[in-house]
């Protein structure tokens, strides 16, 4: 009962406060289980039990373990909240790591807490980074860390492209794995891993993993348990990855918070909520990082809830701006909502923007309207579902926006990665936004107004729309609506294509995606919003002897036209992403399962490994110890590979 008064007492949306906790935690506990929660005269240490739930560790602080000397607590809810919130920022691993003195081949001697060692690597946590050493034969020597990966797309512009060029079409054919590691428990990944001074961080959900990026030897670790009465994406576990910025690495966490920590020490800094799990809102994405600010979307498109974009400070986690993406009853764009779908109309957040630096412009995808199938509710476009949102990043003021599917009933959302190229179109160089929607169309977009300039489809099975029209609106196809009996309507709900990356290669000036041939039977049927449920009044299956089929695309940016395509035996429900190279190459999930390269010119296949996974990831590529490696997250490991 005291438990539940305590939990009664913290008012919804309390903001827990690390510090208070810690000064509460200085007061109430320090005695007992050590200033450092390693453990005291009186009570053991305590950060082996910090891997349960706030809820558990509520109880347990709030009613104590009298038969073991600890008794309960008279600190209100509030503090309560604020002690565990003190208690995450040290949650972590290889606590019981002493500092060394380390003589190196040169002679050097470093002092460090050693957090790995083998015999063939040690990984040394400094008071400014993290040293990576190699065994030689007269001892220790640095790694040489190359170009990283530093962010979910690898570059600002979203563009999956790197100019590594040390594997290339002569020699891709060696290569073979490097390392691997493993998270127990993490389900098939789907992370993208993040490369900074050599040290990869790897997600899984609530938990990150900072590894030694040419070994695979972890460093260190940062986990919290998996959130309760979670519904949708959250609930599934999805972690896509980090931000960095500096010191600081930022990720989300299944219910909806955003997390600062220390990418060198691996202490929890701040934990702000983002929004109310209870009510329906989540996250799954890496963060993006600019001007001090680290921008958050959240997830939750199939749930109900209002979506919105936001931007933190770095250093507090204070938010400083956010920008809705579905209006109030009442407020402009209220119109292209007609019904009473508008309280709950998603339109979420869920998958990294792009940063253009040349205007300082923050663009970002977003998601479908709710309910997904049975638009009765919402009469009219639906705005801002379905589209790419152009945004000041120091205020989120919009700039222009580009809506792909008005009014969509077919959960066809916008997110997919918006590659930012600076390219020849007509006769003078412009700057352009290139994206293969879910919808089955290729656009081309002018990034500096949001004017379409191409549409094209770069699937065959497409019925909904007959085209683009020249005002950027979809021509529709009659009797392509879900229906209560029923409607057969290309794309699938998987769509032509999906979040997993798509990429540009300024060589040889073509846009690669993974796209699915696929339909769905489209049904719509009366709802209403209920807590704790999906919303999407209907279904999408699949048509009776109509197999999918994925292919690897090549796509001609400035006509829309298929220059070449690698056709995929498997099951069509593979979600790999590409990465192309200047070593000509372009890399992908394949969907028998193998991890493959293709020429980038011609399609021709000229590698493949079979790790017979299902793919949720797209690969990335960096250079350490003096060679290119190129990784991938298949099934619960993150797989590096590199050519001997």
């Amino acid at each position: 009962m005291r438990f539940l008064l305590l939990w009664l007492a913290v008012l919804p949306g309390y903001a827990a406060d690390a510090e208070a906790g810690r000064k509460q935690y200085a007061a109430r506990c320090a005695m007992c289980h050590g200033a450092d929660g390693a453990g005291g005269e009186r009570g053991p240490g305590i950060t082996a039990k910090l891997d349960r739930p706030d809820l558990e560790l509520m109880k347990l602080i709030a009613d104590g373990l009298p038969a073991k000397g600890m008794p309960p607590t008279n600190a209100d809810g509030g503090q309560v909240r604020d002690i565990i919130a003190f208690l995450r920022t040290i949650q972590t691993v290889n606590d019981t790591s002493v500092r060394e003195r380390i003589r190196l081949a040169s002679g050097a001697v470093i002092e460090g807490v050693v957090r790995g060692r083998s015999n063939f690597s040690m990984q040394v946590q400094m008071e400014d980074g993290i040293r990576l050493l190699r065994r030689v034969s007269d001892g220790w020597q640095d790694a040489k860390a190359g170009a990283g990966w530093g962010s979910y797309h690898g570059a600002e512009n979203g563009n999956r492209h790197s100019k590594l060029r040390q594997i290339d079409t002569s020699n891709v054919a060696r290569m073979s794995l490097r390392w691997a590691y493993s998270i127990p428990s993490a389900g098939r990944l789907q992370v993208t891993p993040v490369v900074v001074d050599g040290v990869m961080y790897v997600t899984a959900v609530n938990q990150v993993h900072a590894l030694d990026s040419g070994t695979g030897r972890v460093i260190w670790k940062y986990q919290r348990p998996r959130s309760s009465g979670l519904v949708g994406d959250a609930a599934s576990g999805i972690n896509r990855g980090v931000a960095v910025a500096g010191r600081r690495l930022f990720m989300v966490t299944d219910n909806a918070h955003l997390l600062a920590i220390d990418r060198i020490t691996g202490k929890l800094l701040w934990d702000r909520e983002m929004a109310d799990s209870r009510d329906h809102y989540g996250a799954t994405a890496a963060p993006l990082v600019i001007h001090g600010l680290v921008v958050s979307g959240i997830s939750g498109g199939d749930e109900g809830v209002r979506g919105f974009l936001a931007a933190f400070s770095q250093e507090t986690g204070e938010r400083v701006w956010q920008f809705w993406t579905v209006p109030k009853r009442g407020e402009p764009l209220a119109e292209t909502w007609k019904g009473d779908a508008l309280e709950h109309g998603c339109a979420t957040t869920w998958l990294t923007g792009s940063y253009d630096a040349s205007q300082d412009l923050l663009l970002w995808p977003t998601g479908n309207p709710c309910p997904d199938y049975n638009g009765d509710g919402r009469i009219g476009d639906n705005l801002y579902s379905d589209s790419v949102l152009a945004l000041e990043p120091r205020t989120g003021k919009l700039r222009w926006h580009y809506q792909f599917t008005p009014h969509d009933t077919h959960d066809w959302d916008a997110q997919e990665p918006l590659l930012l190229v600076d390219a020849e179109w007509q006769g003078r160089v412009r700057k352009l936004v290139l994206q293969a929607n879910r919808n089955g169309f290729f656009y081309v977009l002018d990034r500096e107004t949001g004017r379409p300039l191409l549409a094209k489809p770069f699937v065959k099975k497409l019925t909904w729309a007959r085209e683009i029209g020249p005002d950027g609106r979809p021509v529709l196809n009659p009797g392509a609506l879900p229906a209560e009996a029923g409607v057969r309507a290309c794309p699938a709900v998987e769509g032509a294509t999906n979040w997993f990356s798509s990429a540009f290669h300024p060589g040889t000036q073509l846009f690669y995606v993974q796209a699915l041939e696929k339909c769905n039977i489209y049904t719509k049927k009366p709802g209403e919003w209920v807590r704790g449920q999906s919303y999407y009044d209907g279904t999408a299956k699949g048509v009776p002897g109509e197999p999918g089929q994925k292919f690897l695309r090549a796509i001609d940016f400035r006509t829309g036209k298929v220059v070449w395509e690698y056709a995929q035996s498997g099951t069509a429900n593979s979600w790999g992403g590409v990465l192309s190279t200047d070593g000509g190459l372009v890399f992908f999930g394949e969907d028998s399962g193998a991890f493959a390269a293709a020429d980038a010119k011609t399609g021709k296949l000229l590698w493949h490994v079979p790790l017979n996974e299902t793919w949720k990831a797209s690969p990335m590529t960096y250079e350490m110890d003096g060679r290119q490696l190129v990784g991938v997250a298949a099934g619960g490991s993150v797989m590096v590979f590199g050519v001997d």
